[in-house]
């Protein structure tokens, strides 16, 4: 992600994100945002909402991953807050298996952790013949699995959170494919919007629903290609609880402010409604150096 601007903001800013300490969350907040004091939530609301409210500067919410894909319940809050997109970052997935102090893979009978991280885990479990325990959160299992003092059971979390619970990591890099790696956006009350700048590469992320029309979708996507502008994601979402109109999430390659986007966004204003700018922003280095972390 670009650097965030901070000489603006208090002398020990707060960054929220969802989850316990030793989250992989938590390692993106401490990575992407070393200024920024990390705070848990219990849940992504709660951290948009910190923000929303004032207590918080920023959110670090997860959007996508490599392996599992999207993180559904964003794309159904999002369009519930007022918050901005300033900023992406990627942070590569290290999956660790870990247990009790003095506990061994013969002693595990059931791991705990997210859906996301069990998913991204799933050969690996099988290979294993393991049972599976939902949880809110990588780290979260962790720290339960601490508290009850249960050998046989095991969570998918973190080496941080492994250090943080002091615990015993039984085996790293459990997951499924290497190059597992999340996507993170960052929200803030504030738009950010970068001056744009001839030459350089933004993202613009925005939100609309499509009219009830033949080929909307279709129309509504056609001024982007002929203002040619690369679109690199398209995500659809129900959130009016209804069947007869779509909502849409899309980032692509451009700068709410350079003229093809501006042409692109007034013909889009035929085919669709509830236009919203989340941000625009420079891309993450992942990005840059082709989907690696170093």
């Amino acid at each position: 992600m670009s650097e965030i601007n901070t000489s603006d903001a208090s002398p020990e800013p707060i960054i929220a994100f969802q989850g316990h300490l030793g989250a992989y969350s938590h390692l993106a907040c401490r990575t992407a945002t070393p200024a920024f004091t990390p705070v848990p939530c219990g849940t992504f609301t709660e951290a948009m909402q910190m923000v929303e409210k004032g207590a918080a500067e920023l959110a670090m919410i997860p959007i996508e991953n490599s392996t599992a894909g999207r993180v559904e319940e964003i794309y159904r809050q999002l369009p519930k807050t007022h918050l901005s997109i300033i900023g992406e970052h990627f942070e590569s997935i290290n999956h660790c298996l870990i247990g009790l102090k003095g506990s061994t893979l013969t002693d595990i009978q059931t791991v705990c952790s997210h859906p996301q991280a069990l998913a991204q885990c799933d050969n690996n479990i099988m290979r294993l013949g393991l049972a599976t325990d939902v949880k809110s959160d990588t780290a979260g299992a962790a720290r339960e699995i601490m508290q009850l003092q249960d050998k046989s059971r095991a969570a998918i979390a973190s080496s941080l959170a492994a250090e943080l619970y002091e615990m015993e990591i039984l085996q790293e890099n459990f997951q499924d494919f290497d190059g597992n790696t999340t996507r993170f956006i960052i929200l803030s009350r504030q738009a950010e919007v970068p001056a744009y700048e001839v030459g350089k590469r933004y993202l613009t992320s925005l939100m609309f629903r499509v009219r009830n029309m033949p080929a909307a979708l279709y129309k509504a996507m056609g001024g982007f290609a002929t203002n040619g502008i690369n679109m690199i994601k398209l995500e659809s979402y129900m959130n009016t609880g209804s069947f007869q109109a779509t909502s849409f999430y899309v980032d692509v390659e451009a700068h709410q402010d350079e003229q093809g986007m501006i042409n692109a966004l007034e013909e889009l204003a035929f085919f669709a409604q509830d236009i919203r700018i989340l941000g625009t922003y420079q891309p993450h280095q992942w990005r840059k150096k082709g989907g690696t972390l170093s």
